[in-house]
């Protein structure tokens, strides 16, 4: 080291021992351990659509949820994409569509209607409500709420816990099948949430009793909205295809609930379907129309927002998310 050098090096270390001493670095603030709202916004030809959150839905293990599935054929699947071995996560993608002539609700969430079985599934959900309004859409405002099925996670916040009707001015769309199943005491029987499930449909659809839509497969529900039968996940399940011109999206609400295990394997059951066998058939040809048509999906459980394309691949399906740039509108 030659001289100059060294008198730098001793000139910094002399200064630097008359500084004061500075106070170790500590979190400037506390963890939040909240999420911001959660809402998406994009259109199809004039037509503005705003996806919702009602919050992620913890389905557990994934054992029971895919009983006849076998478990070493999941695990590979799941942690082949990067995806916890033995449990799943879903999410829940609410759908408002602003058509320049009504606004259109697809599904509401778990709500908080039914007190303690609202949750259920964990407290993450039940978030449609605040998220609409972040959204700056008011539940008053909504026309028409059409349901895919009358599952908890889909129509039990259509009233809030003391029955009162959270859409205020809205019709109710659901099929006549799926109207006439969940509101049918004799049929609690089979799995224990049958029971719940039954209860919290009766509470929330009677409240819109007088104000019904009959849901018929190929036939339009409102300008611009046609739905079509999937029947098994619930004997009436419904997909919407949502068309300006051209310009077409397809709402599936619960054909998959899972973007790799019911992608790549359509015909594994499901254990929340009403006829397994059903569904899987309904799922196949859907999905195999989808792939062909090429039109934008929007699925109610896959990854937020829900929003993406199927394709065709081998003997099942791939997932391809849209991408969430700001030039969607």
């Amino acid at each position: 080291m030659n001289i100059l050098s060294r008198r730098a090096l001793l000139g910094t270390a002399a200064a630097a021992a008359t500084l004061p001493l500075l106070p170790a670095a500590q979190a400037a603030a506390p963890l939040r351990n909240e999420l911001p709202p959660a809402w998406h916004r994009f259109k199809v030809g004039s037509y503005e659509l705003t996806i919702i959150s009602d919050g992620s839905l913890p389905l557990g293990e994934t054992g029971p949820a895919f009983p006849s599935s076998p478990a070493a054929e999941v695990r590979d699947l799941l942690t082949g994409n990067f995806l916890a071995p033995t449990t799943a996560t879903l999410e829940q993608n609410a759908l408002v569509l602003n058509t320049g002539r009504q606004l259109i609700l697809f599904d509401t969430g778990m709500g908080e209607s039914m007190g303690e079985a609202s949750k259920m599934f964990g407290p993450t959900t039940g978030r449609l409500l605040a998220n609409m309004k972040a959204a700056g859409i008011e539940p008053s405002q909504i026309d028409v709420v059409a349901l895919t099925h009358a599952h908890c996670d889909h129509c039990w916040a259509l009233v809030d816990a003391s029955g009162n009707k959270n859409f205020p001015n809205a019709q109710v769309a659901i099929s006549e099948v799926d109207l006439k199943f969940w509101t049918d005491d004799s049929n609690k029987r089979g799995p224990a949430f049958m029971t719940p499930f039954i209860d919290g449909a009766k509470k929330n659809l009677a409240a819109y009793r007088d104000r019904m839509i009959m849901v018929q497969d190929g036939k339009e529900v409102v300008p611009g909205v046609t739905g079509f039968a999937t029947p098994g996940h619930t004997l009436g399940h419904m997909v919407y295809f949502i068309a300006d011109g051209n310009n077409v999206v397809v709402n599936t609400g619960d054909l998959a609930h899972h973007q790799i295990l019911l992608l790549r394997k359509p015909l594994w059951e499901f254990s929340f379907d009403t006829d397994p066998k059903l569904s899987a058939q309904s799922r196949l040809k859907m999905l195999t129309r989808l792939a062909s048509d090429k039109h934008p999906v929007l699925s109610y459980h896959f990854p937020w927002p829900g929003l993406g394309h199927v394709k065709q691949e081998g003997e099942g399906f791939g997932w391809y998310p849209a991408s969430m740039n700001v030039t969607t509108l």
